[in-house]
C-alpha cells in the first residue's frame, strides 16, 4: 500500500462569511503568513509522503486554483483539479473524488484547516492498523459548533452534529483517512436539514455498519479559516512556526529583531521589522514599522507607517503615518491616514481608507 495513497484536499463552498475578500478570490487562496492557506494544507499533506493530490473545487474558481498551484510541481506534488458542480456537502465533494482515488485508501483534509501538529499522525495510524476509517479529533472548550464524537474502549460508536448537549468534548477536525467504503457511505446517506452530504452521517453509516472507525487526537493549535478575524489568528499561529530567512535587501538604516523572512526583491529601507514577520516578494518598506505578526504581500508598500498583527494582501499600500494594528488589507487595497489612534480594518481588494488634512 505504502506510497500509492492519495489525497483529496476539499476547497469547495462560497466562502460567504470571509466577504469582502471572497467577492474576488476563492477563500482557499487568501494569503496567511505569507501563503495562501491552501499551500499550508498542501505542505502537510506533503510531510506525510503523500505526492498525489487531487483538490476539489468548484467551478467558479476553479480558474483561480489552476494559475496559482499549476501541476503542483512548486511544492513538490502532483496536482489534479476535480470541480464538484454544486455545494453539496463535503460527502458529495468526496464522492466526486471516486474516480480519482480508484480502489485505494485516500486522505481527506479540508482546505481551509490548519494544524500545528500536522496530519501525518492520520495516515500512520490509518497504515499501521488497516481500519475503514480515521478520523481527527481535538478536545475543544465549546463541542457544541462541531461535529462531536463518543468513545468506547479507543473505539468511534457515535457522531453527533452540532449537538446542544455534547456527550463529549472531542470536536471532529477536518483530517480523515478512508478506504472506497466511504462512497458507499456517501451513496446511502440522507442529505441533512442543510440539503448536503455530511462526512459525519457517512462515518456513522460505517460504524453502524460494523467497520472499524478509529479515533486520532490531535494535540496543538487547530485553526479553520472561516471569518475574517480567523485569517489574523491563523496568521498569528503560522508566523510564530517561521524561520528567518533573507533574501531581499535590507538596508544598513534598518533594523530586524526576531524571525523575519525578507522575500527576493523585496526592500527594507531605514525601518524597522520586528519578528515574527514576512515580507513579500517585491514588497517596500520605507521609514516605516513593521510587525510583530505582520505579513506582507508581495509587492505591498508600507511607506512612513506602523503596521502590526496584519495580512496586507498583493499590491496593498499603507502610507502617510497610518498606524494599523489587527487588519486584513485586500490586493490593491489603499490605507492614507495621518499620525492618530490605531486604527484596524477589514478592507476589500482596490477598496480606499482615506482622511483628508483639513485646511
Amino acid at each position: 500500500m505504502g506510497s500509492t495513497m492519495r489525497a483529496v484536499v476539499l476547497c469547495g463552498g462560497e466562502g460567504t462569511r470571509l466577504r469582502p475578500f471572497t467577492h474576488t478570490q476563492a477563500k482557499h487562496l487568501l494569503p496567511v503568513a505569507g501563503k495562501p492557506v491552501v499551500e499550508h494544507a498542501l505542505a502537510a499533506v506533503r510531510a506525510t509522503g503523500i505526492r498525489d493530490v487531487g483538490i476539489v473545487v468548484s467551478p467558479s474558481v476553479e480558474g483561480q486554483f489552476r494559475e496559482r498551484l499549476g501541476d503542483g510541481s512548486r511544492l513538490g506534488l502532483s496536482v489534479t483539479y476535480i470541480v464538484q458542480p454544486e455545494p453539496k456537502g463535503l460527502a458529495h465533494a468526496v464522492l466526486c473524488a471516486q474516480s480519482y482515488v480508484g480502489n485505494g485508501p485516500f486522505l481527506v483534509y479540508l482546505g481551509d484547516n490548519l494544524l500545528q501538529g500536522g496530519i501525518t499522525g492520520v495516515v500512520n495510524l490509518f497504515r499501521s492498523q488497516s481500519p475503514a476509517a480515521v478520523v481527527t479529533l481535538r478536545r475543544v472548550e465549546d463541542p457544541r459548533r462541531f461535529g462531536v464524537a463518543v468513545l468506547e474502549d479507543g473505539r468511534l460508536v457515535r457522531l453527533v452534529e452540532k449537538p446542544p448537549n455534547p456527550p463529549s468534548d472531542l470536536a471532529i477536525v477536518g483530517a480523515y483517512a478512508f478506504t472506497p467504503l466511504v462512497f458507499q457511505a456517501a451513496r446511502e446517506v440522507k442529505p441533512s436539514f442543510r440539503g448536503e452530504l455530511e462526512l459525519t452521517d457517512c462515518l456513522q453509516w460505517l460504524i453502524d455498519h460494523g467497520h472499524p472507525v478509529l479515533p486520532y487526537e490531535a494535540d496543538g493549535w487547530w485553526q479553520d479559516v472561516g471569518r475574517p478575524a480567523d485569517l489574523l489568528v491563523a496568521n498569528r499561529l503560522l508566523l510564530s512556526q517561521i524561520e528567518s530567512r533573507v533574501e531581499g535587501e535590507v538596508d544598513r538604516g534598518s533594523t530586524v529583531d526576531g524571525p523575519v523572512v525578507v522575500e527576493r526583491g523585496a526592500r527594507v529601507v531605514a525601518s524597522r521589522v520586528v519578528g515574527p514577520a514576512v515580507i513579500g516578494e517585491e514588497a517596500v518598506i520605507e521609514r516605516s514599522t513593521v510587525g510583530p505578526h505582520a505579513a506582507v504581500g508581495p509587492r505591498a508598500v508600507v511607506r512612513e507607517a506602523t503596521v502590526a498583527d496584519t495580512i496586507l494582501m498583493d499590491g496593498s499600500r499603507v502610507e502617510q503615518g497610518a498606524r494599523i494594528v489587527g487588519a486584513v488589507l485586500g490586493r490593491g487595497a489603499r490605507v492614507h491616514l495621518p499620525m492618530g489612534k490605531p486604527s484596524s480594518a477589514f478592507l476589500g481588494d482596490e477598496s480606499t481608507l482615506e482622511v483628508k488634512e483639513e485646511g
